[in-house]
């Protein structure tokens, strides 16, 4: 016996080393097999989600059909916005055999694949929304938890192009400690490892498949597992009561939130997007859902500023001239897809803001907004501040108008919640 005692010591010593190295190992391994595919998203992501029209009750197979038709034939599509996204409602109410998702029988009664392959003949991606945990936003009980590796077999087989993983809620009935139920059910241990699971899985599936994740806030992992990453709740779109708002709700319903709260929110993370991955402040809100015309203007000038995937939220079928030429001016979507950098502010002074983004070629694109209620701003810039020492060409790129030359200070009228976007080069 007085061998047995250190022996037993040294082999549980050998096998704590041999375990940490497993661990490093299997560490190294998850970290490196999560990595996204950037060469899917170069530049922001550019489509149309169902949610903000259509929410979960009105979308159906004919509907996405005709929306992807509609975008075809508005130049939608050859402006860039290719993903046509199929948000909550469709799905059955449960899951299927083997834990399969199952479309709904009435609304999808084709299927998916059908309209996969339609989007594809119309040279366009299709995509859909899911969720990661045992239930999907509206208590069905269809999510992917335990079921991932089906899930996403069925993607490829649909032909699927895109994923929008959804947070939404885990409830696990033998749990005596898990998180309240306005967290969803998660924690955050939870919320971390089915999400690189997903990625691990969806990089691995033999179909490029551009992932967003939809978890409400940014985490310091997005960069490495996604394409794209909500980085705040919700907007308030047509389907909230009130519709859209433009600086604060006028009636508060968390967790949806006006362009401005959003946009405050998005630019705190700006440092992170680029590289493949883009900050996700979630679908835009033209057309008739609340915002005025300047509104409308100033909420699609910060997208495009902010790097922002351009995920409209609309009828595509029925937009008026200001909404299409808002919508397909080259000039601003030309600012987001350019990947130096996610724009930010860069000058606050009283109810106005400046944002900045820098372009290639040594231009910059700005952002001169007046968020006051009730009255014109005069808002400037001091050029050496973004490092011009020259006089430099301005052009307004949401009239399409070249303004001349400046030099030491740019300086515009700007009515109440209107804005003025310009792109600059030094002469």
């Amino acid at each position: 016996m007085l061998y047995f005692y250190p022996v037993i010591s040294i082999s549980i010593f050998m096998y704590k080393k041999v375990f940490a190295v497993l661990l490093t190992f299997q560490l190294s391994f998850t970290f490196l097999s999560a990595q996204i595919k950037p060469e899917i998203s170069e530049t922001p992501p550019m489509g149309w989600n169902s949610w903000n029209w259509y929410g979960k009750q009105a979308i159906n197979e004919a509907v996405v059909k005709k929306v992807i038709d509609d975008m075809a034939k508005s130049g939608l599509r050859d402006a860039g916005y290719i993903y046509v996204i199929i948000d909550g409602g469709w799905r059955a109410t449960e899951l299927g055999e083997n834990g399969a998702l199952l479309p709904h029988p009435v609304k999808f009664p084709k299927g998916i694949k059908p309209l996969a392959d339609y989007a594809h003949l119309k040279g366009m991606k299709l995509g859909v929304h899911v969720v990661p945990g045992t239930h999907d936003c509206g208590g069905d009980p269809v999510g992917g938890y335990g079921y991932e590796e089906v899930h996403v077999q069925q993607f490829v087989n649909w032909g699927l192009d895109f994923i929008k993983l959804d947070k939404c809620t885990f409830k696990n009935k033998d749990c005596e400690n898990c998180p309240r139920p306005e967290n969803g059910g998660w924690s955050e241990v939870q919320v971390e490892n089915a999400y690189k699971k997903w990625s691990r899985l969806l990089n691995n599936c033999g179909r490029d498949i551009l992932f967003s994740i939809s978890a409400y806030e940014y985490r310091d992992w997005y960069p490495d597992v996604c394409n794209m990453a909500r980085t705040t709740y919700d907007i308030r779109a047509r389907i909230h009561k009130g519709g859209a708002d433009f600086v604060k709700p006028k009636r508060y319903e968390k967790p949806h939130l006006s362009v401005m709260e959003i946009a405050e929110q998005n630019n705190e993370v700006a440092k992170f997007a680029g590289n493949g991955y883009w900050n996700d402040p979630d679908m835009l809100v033209t057309g008739v859902q609340g915002l005025s015309s300047d509104e409308q203007v100033s909420h699609f000038a910060l997208w495009c500023i902010m790097s922002s995937p351009l995920m409209l939220g609309n009828d595509p079928g029925h937009m008026d001239k200001f909404e299409k030429d808002l919508l397909l001016n080259k000039e601003m979507i030309a600012v987001n897809q350019d990947p130096t950098e996610q724009g930010t502010i860069i000058k606050r002074e009283g109810k106005t803001q400046v944002w900045a983004k820098k372009l290639r070629g040594g231009k910059y694109a700005l952002l001169f907004l007046n968020l006051d209620n009730t009255k014109q701003r005069d808002i400037s810039i001091n050029l050496e501040d973004l490092g011009f020492k020259t006089k430099v060409k301005v052009r307004n790129i949401i009239d399409r108008k070249n303004l001349g030359v400046f030099e030491n200070t740019i300086s515009m009228k700007v009515k109440t919640h209107e804005s003025r976007m310009i792109v600059i080069g030094a002469i």
